[in-house]
């Protein structure tokens, strides 16, 4: 067997807590560029006025946008955003993923057995906390990740510098701009995620199928990562285009949503959805594989450092 051993004592809360800011951080790292692809499909054919999110470059699928950015704007525009993605991860992550369990323990009252009902509860309840505490890392990351590296188009040049001119120009609301789309998506998310990560974990343990190791954490993460985008991805794309949108394009997340229905019809809502996928079924694995090490590997340096001699 591969990896850390499961041990008999529970991870605590700040093990949760640290390891899936940390685990989610490796994942972001991995497939950033995925998510940059994401974004540029998704405000792909979306007016901006005198703002251009990536001049007027077209892009055809995952592989031809990953392409395309790499040859007109070099192959570091495909972390543009990475600092407020670790910013994001390390806050957000930390609160929807790490703190799930103890949510999830405190609705079902400690009960080791928790109903569909209670484990959807807890996902949108850390969801929309995540939200509140990391939406302006979010705004950040998403104006880098549509913006072009070079020319006109550029916004911001520096991660710093797009907090302050953001705050300057836009007002402190300006940071949690698109605050209502990202609580509904990250409600949904988290649910989907994390609810159906659990579901299918807990179903393979009890029919024996697989041991709690890296296969079932595996296919546990692939599976939910399938299921979130294809519930989530409308809202994502919303979310996307508000966030990104110039001062007063846009009046509100429904106005938005909206404007893409009559000028691009419903397709527009699953813009960029073989990048959702493959990016969140790739950071899936990634972060819940690591997670599930972590949560391991730190339970163990802690027992050991309080073991007696």
């Amino acid at each position: 067997m591969v990896g850390f051993k499961a041990t008999d004592v529970p991870p605590t809360a700040t093990v949760k807590f640290l390891g899936a800011g940390t685990a989610a951080c490796i994942a972001d790292l991995i497939t950033f560029p995925l998510d940059t692809a994401k974004v540029r499909l998704q405000i792909q054919g979306e007016s901006q006025g005198s703002v251009r999110a990536a001049a007027s470059t077209q892009y055809r699928g995952v592989l031809g946008t990953i392409l395309t950015m790499v040859r007109t704007e070099g192959p570091r525009s495909l972390y543009n955003g990475l600092v407020a993605g670790l910013q994001r991860q390390m806050s957000f992550a930390s609160v929807r993923i790490g703190l799930y369990d103890s949510v999830k323990q405190f609705y079902t009252r400690g009960s080791e057995h928790a109903s569909i009902g209670s484990r959807l509860l807890a996902g949108s309840t850390t969801g929309a906390l995540a939200v509140a505490v990391a939406q302006p890392t979010d705004v950040v990351k998403v104006r880098f990740q549509a913006q072009a590296r070079a020319g006109a188009g550029r916004r911001y040049q520096s991660t710093i510098y797009a907090y302050k001119t953001i705050a300057r120009e836009e007002g402190f609301r300006g940071l949690w701009k698109g605050t209502s789309p990202n609580v509904a998506r990250n409600a949904i998310v988290n649910c989907a995620e994390l609810v159906t990560y659990d579901l299918i974990k807990d179903a393979l343990l009890k029919a024996n199928l697989m041991t709690d190791d890296l296969p079932c954490h595996f296919t546990s993460a692939f599976g939910a990562g399938f299921c979130t985008t294809v519930i989530a991805s409308p809202v994502d794309v919303v979310k996307t285009r508000y966030m990104n949108s110039a001062l007063g394009q846009y009046s509100s997340a429904g106005h938005c949503a909206l404007t893409m229905l009559q000028k691009e019809g419903p397709r527009a809502f699953y813009k960029g959805f073989m990048p959702s996928f493959l990016r969140l079924g790739s950071w899936n694995v990634v972060m819940f594989v690591t997670y599930e090490q972590l949560k391991r590997a730190l339970t163990t340096a802690c027992a050991s450092r309080e073991a007696p001699f």
